[in-house]
């Protein structure tokens, strides 16, 4: 049941890893847009179309700051179960 559980593990960790470098551009993309159209509404309106397009942008760091150090990451954590 391990072997199969790992199997499952490592599928999903490389659909992830290849997947969020995808998310972050498209935040990072969706959130200028939302912020460039923000600029064109009333001034009541502005504010939450500019807090969405900013958390889209953050979202999109975050992501793409997250996947790009995986690796690091990773390594990182092995090492901690390591017997001293």
């Amino acid at each position: 049941m391990a072997i199969g559980a790992e199997v499952v593990a490592a599928g999903i960790a490389a659909f992830l890893t290849t997947i969020a470098p995808i998310i972050a551009i498209i935040l990072l993309t969706l959130g200028g847009i939302t912020y460039g159209l923000a600029q064109t509404q009333p001034a009541e309106i502005r504010g939450k179309w500019q807090t969405a397009a900013i958390s889209m942008f953050v979202g999109g760091l975050i992501v793409g700051a997250v996947a790009g150090a995986a690796g690091i990451i990773q390594t990182a954590s092995s090492g901690l179960l390591r017997p001293a």
